[in-house]
């Protein structure tokens, strides 16, 4: 479904996170995000980025699960609905159905504008904003391996994420050692991410290897 003129402007910036492991998987093989993949230093990086966010968007089986959680507007991607309906359990969500209608139509009746957007998951959910990304905060978890788990973005394997988000014009920022993580911020046109942002907290490099 095309925006109406009504949905125009409601999205100024749609972001996507995700902590994988070094094979490029964000859950194993049961689907189950392990805790080796929990990282203290990611999850604060995380949740400051979320508490700055006006929407969250995520798959029916994906949720953050911290402390601003239930206060936070999102939409739940499903095929339980044929476009876009209010969620039973949450009066601050909505159902949303890609297939019947645009992020811009769901959006319409949550309250926000010039939102930035916030997108957590899973694979089919990260895969659906490839093309529209401003930026993607990518976590690497060192020396963890999750043979036939879940991959974060289609087409992983046998491309690589790093390939995939390239092919759909993200360049890496910069690269970032949080603990014994790396995460790399990847952007639009390689754009800075800005100078009071919480990641600015951790070492930096200045290669993106």
């Amino acid at each position: 479904m095309p925006c109406t003129m009504a949905a125009m402007g409601l999205v100024a910036r749609i972001e996507g996170f995700a902590v994988i492991s070094e094979d490029g998987m964000l859950a194993d093989a049961a689907g189950v995000m392990p805790s080796s993949l929990m990282l203290p230093a990611d999850q604060r990086l995380f949740e400051a980025r979320l508490d700055r966010a006006d929407l969250v968007v995520h798959g029916r089986h994906s949720h953050e699960h911290q402390r601003n959680s239930p206060s936070r507007r999102r939409l739940i991607i499903t095929h339980a609905v044929d476009a876009v309906a209010p969620d039973p359990a949450n009066p601050r969500a909505r159902l949303w159905n890609p297939a019947g209608c645009s992020l811009e139509t769901a959006m319409a009746g949550l309250g926000v504008r010039d939102a930035v957007v916030a997108v957590i998951g899973g694979t089919n959910v990260f895969g659906l904003f490839l093309d529209r990304y401003d930026a993607f905060f990518l976590t690497r978890a060192p020396n963890v391996r999750l043979p036939d788990g879940r991959p974060i973005l289609p087409g992983v394997p046998p491309m690589t994420p790093e390939e995939v988000l390239a092919e759909h014009g993200l360049e890496c920022a910069r690269r970032q050692v949080l603990d014994a993580a790396r995460i790399w911020p990847w952007s639009t046109g390689g754009g800075r991410i800005p100078r009071n942002d919480p990641t600015r907290r951790t070492r930096v490099t200045p290669m993106c290897d």
